[in-house]
């Protein structure tokens, strides 16, 4: 009975410590992006999560070494996408 007591506990403290992890990440991406970057990082958290968090993640790093001496722009965040972007292959149909 104690250890599912204990498993509990552990469960929500974990819960907990991820909830304060992500508000700190969200403070930091409010201080990070301008407001329409993050609008548009948002939209594509919903359609790529991993795209979304490599962003971030890539941004956070240049944050905390110093530079970022701006708020990123929703143009910087485009040209940032667009060189991550796999360029598209073209597909030529040939009828025999």
């Amino acid at each position: 009975m104690v250890e599912g007591v204990d498993m509990a506990s552990e469960i929500q403290d974990r819960r907990l410590q991820e909830a304060q992890q992500r508000a700190v990440r969200e403070s930091i991406l409010r201080i990070i992006f301008s407001s329409e970057a993050r609008e548009r990082l948002s939209n594509i958290r919903m359609v790529k999560p991993e795209l979304a968090k490599l962003v971030e993640d890539r941004f956070i790093q240049l944050a905390s070494a110093g530079k970022l001496s701006h708020p990123v722009t929703d143009e910087e965040l485009k040209q940032v996408l667009a060189s991550l972007q796999q360029p598209k292959r073209e597909f030529k149909i040939r009828w025999a």
